[in-house]
């Protein structure tokens, strides 16, 4: 006998418990057993090789007016499925989102009804239907043709329950999809991201996109340990690259004058919510460009979208907001070190007054090592130590200039101060979110940084320290026009525009322990 109006509303209202494992596998057999039988009547749904779609289900409903009795195709997958006798509803879930589908037995037909009766969450059917309010007011389709396009063998968490195991969502984001359509909202936003990234750099600043090498003998452009690999014909050393740097300033060099690439760099080191071994990088490259130029293209890049994914410039992130509309303020890193600490680094000249300084305010050296400690390295390391106390640092974005030479090998020096680099890092909520400069385009310079980077490596003084890159250093040699250099975080501004918490939530596929 079928259930009757009122058994089905009082089963809906029952939540669902969690299945166990044995009745998970007993569904599944169930789906096979009824595979099997839609194969031996000639109906195997995975013969199925297309369907022609003309709705979409968000259309539907914001056109309403338009499209009420209007013919329609929409496909997608069963989320929920409610019969009483001869009439069943759907809910049907599209790329957009979910419309309901009246299935009556006099519409489609005894013979299909009740094979369509068969049909179990999960599957993916296609809809031809007439557009219809029903009496409750809902915008649905009434079905008079149903076509199963793929049986789903597997079976669906609850609607209750959902997909909530967080390492699960990782392994199975392809479940974790379908589930919790908050998830699809945070990747169709980082896909509009990408996209104005691209449209910012290409249509406001004239940039060309490029591709350069993943696999590289000299992972160079960073301090960071790289991912190792060997060319078995070749027989050699390979590196997975860390930065996308020295393969685009050659470009510059041969005469590519606004060049950027987007692709996904690899540092073989630790993970926490910000960090991710393998993650989404755009550098970008302009010759005859300097530091002020890179401010003004990341304030423009931040803003553009904030408002293409959020419409408005307020990020709120968490219980924060912040205000990326331009300009963004400007830190000293030298001067918000002397702020916060009261060490006089403007009037010390020598690294040994700079340690002794450090020493008499109380700086601790467990983790460094004083023989490689220098004036500049020491306001560099206050400064990542104290940049919480910083008055702005942690209120909205800001750029935060002055690195010392020691910590910037690859930036130009400040003609008024040599002791630092015309850099920036921009911070928002915290984070870094780009690393820019004023490029180094003196090979003579370039070079000298390069051997003190070596002697550390062969010191033992610097673990990820890189061999020089002599080829890049002749690429100088050529001839480097000025140039203004941005590097940006793609993951972490997406993290901000869609207020996730870890970097993995923004990765379809984050990297994963296999599992055991």
């Amino acid at each position: 006998m079928s259930e009757n109006k009122e058994q089905v509303k009082a089963k809906q209202a029952q939540p669902e418990r969690e299945l166990t494992e044995a009745e998970v596998n007993e569904q599944r057999q169930v789906k096979r057993d009824k595979l099997q039988a839609l194969r031996d009547m000639g109906r195997d749904p995975f013969k199925e090789e297309t369907f022609d779609i003309t709705a979409h289900s968000v259309d539907i409903k914001e056109n309403f007016e338009a499209m009420e009795d209007q013919e329609v195709s929409v496909a997608g997958r069963i989320m929920a499925k409610r019969r009483m006798g001869k009439v069943a509803f759907v809910d049907l879930q599209d790329k957009q989102g979910r419309i309901q589908i009246f299935v009556a037995r006099d519409n489609i037909g005894a013979d299909e009804y009740e094979i369509f009766k068969g049909y179990d969450v999960g599957d993916i059917l296609g809809i031809n239907g007439v557009v219809f309010l029903t009496k409750t007011g809902e915008i649905s389709i009434r079905a008079e043709k149903v076509t199963l396009l793929c049986k789903s063998l597997q079976v669906l968490p609850n609607k209750w329950h959902g997909l909530k195991d967080v390492d699960l969502r990782y392994r199975q984001r392809y479940v974790d999809l379908i589930m919790n359509q908050d998830v699809k909202e945070v990747f169709l936003k980082r896909s509009k991201i990408i996209k104005t990234i691209r449209e910012v750099l290409e249509d406001d600043y004239d940039f060309l996109e490029v591709e350069t090498p993943v696999l590289s003998t000299i992972a160079g452009g960073a301090n960071a340990r790289p991912f190792s690999t060997h060319h078995n014909a070749l027989d050699f050393d390979l590196n997975l690259r860390i930065s996308l740097e020295l393969e685009l300033k050659r470009l510059i060099v041969g005469g590519l004058d606004r060049v950027y690439e987007m692709g996904k760099v690899f540092r073989n080191e630790g993970m926490d919510k910000n960090h991710s071994p393998e993650f989404t990088s755009m550098e970008a490259y302009m010759a005859y460009g300097n530091l002020e130029d890179m401010m003004d293209l990341m304030e423009q890049v931040v803003y553009k979208c904030a408002m293409a994914v959020n419409g408005t410039p307020i990020i709120t992130y968490g219980d924060k907001q912040f205000d990326v509309t331009p300009p963004w303020n400007k830190i000293d890193m030298t001067q918000a070190v002397i702020d916060v600490t009261g060490i006089p680094f403007d009037k010390i000249d020598t690294d040994a007054e700079a340690i002794q300084a450090a020493k008499d305010y109380g700086m601790k050296f467990e983790d460094l090592k004083e023989s490689e400690l220098t004036r500049g390295k020491l306001i560099a390391e206050m400064f990542e130590d104290y940049c919480e106390d910083i008055p702005g640092f942690l209120d909205g974005p800001c750029f935060v200039c002055g690195h010392p030479v020691e910590v910037s090998p690859l930036a130009k020096r400040d003609p008024e101060d040599p002791r630092i680099t015309r850099r920036f890092e921009s911070y928002i909520n915290g984070w870094e979110i780009s690393n820019a400069f004023s490029e180094l385009n003196d090979p003579i310079d370039q070079y000298e940084r390069f051997v003190a980077q070596q002697r550390e490596l062969d010191l033992g003084l610097d673990d990820e320290a890189h061999p020089m890159d002599m080829d890049f250093v002749n690429a100088l040699e050529v001839g480097m026009p000025p140039t203004g250099g941005i590097g940006i975080g793609v993951d972490r501004l997406v993290m901000l525009l869609t207020d996730q918490a870890t970097i993995r939530d923004v990765q379809l596929f984050p990297i994963m322990k296999p599992e055991k």
